[in-house]
């Protein structure tokens, strides 16, 4: 699965300031979930890369509190000497990176989720850490922003793994909540056959409005938030929302029709997000 597809990385749109320390959080993210995610090496492999990539933060820390200068040495030197600059000129919070880690090795060892409270655990270290630094390059967050930017992250999280059903059982994930297929009489033999059943489809539907009210309750962070960096957001919310739409439109058969944002999609977010400007957040249903 694609953890960030759905998150804008250094757009136009960003503050120029932020462009490269966003651009170097990416790669982290990109390189440790390409660990967990990619190739065809055995888990334990993967487990010890990641802890590599722990351990190397753990010597970024160090420096960062004895006031020394951090020497990367493995793994991936370039990658860890422009982290750690970032993470010292903007004074960032080392334990998301951590959290990142954790979410990542989870994927090696976990594939299913109980309920939907046990996902959203997991949305906390995998997407939530990525909002919350972007907010800490600006400056301190309030509260209740980081608590609007967790609802945003984990509804584009959510709505990465609506749209990758049927990639995730490719690699033998399922991240659609048990009791949630248990609820609907969705079993995963409909998954592995591809079967668009009735059942699916009211399954579906509950998840899209769910993964939708979660990124209605996040979608205020883009009025507080002032200038390029505010659009960006507003442009971030109407991407997942119209995700969403495009699942509603396919009649929630994402094994056919897996949704993905075309030139025409971001014109229709685009003329949204101007619309919204000092208003709530609006999305369509089925069109």
């Amino acid at each position: 699965m694609d953890h960030y597809e759905n998150f804008p990385v250094a757009s136009l749109l960003l503050p120029k300031a932020l462009r490269e320390p966003i651009a170097e959080i990416y790669r982290f993210a990109r390189a440790a979930d390409d660990i967990a995610d990619e190739g065809d090496a055995p888990p334990e492999t993967r487990l010890r890369r990641l802890a590599a990539f722990d351990a190397a933060l753990e010597r970024i820390e160090r420096a960062l509190a004895e006031g020394t200068e951090f020497l990367a040495t493995e793994p991936e030197p370039q990658l860890f000497q422009r982290l750690a600059a970032v993470i010292r000129r903007h004074r960032l919070p080392t334990q998301y990176f951590h959290d990142l880690l954790s979410a990542f090795s989870q994927d090696v060892r976990k594939q299913r989720y109980a309920d939907f409270p046990e996902l959203l655990d997991y949305c906390r270290r995998s997407a939530n850490p990525v909002g919350r630094l972007v907010l800490h390059l600006r400056g301190a967050p309030t509260a209740a922003d980081l608590t609007r930017s967790d609802a945003i992250c984990s509804a584009l999280q959510i709505i990465n793994f609506w749209q990758d059903v049927a990639i995730d059982w490719q690699k033998g994930r399922v991240y659609l909540p048990q009791a949630d297929l248990r609820r609907f009489g969705v079993n995963e033999a409909d998954i592995a056959a591809e079967r668009c059943t009735p059942e699916f489809c009211a399954l579906m539907r509950f998840e899209v409005e769910r993964a939708r009210l979660l990124m209605r309750l996040g979608a205020p962070l883009a009025r507080e938030l002032p200038g390029r960096l505010g659009w960006e957001i507003r442009l971030t919310v109407q991407g997942g929302l119209r995700i969403l739409e495009k699942i509603q439109n396919a009649n929630y058969d994402i094994f056919r029709r897996r949704p993905t944002l075309k030139t025409l999609d971001w014109l229709c977010m685009a003329k949204r997000a101007l619309g919204e400007r000092g208003a709530g957040i609006r999305d369509q249903g089925a069109e």
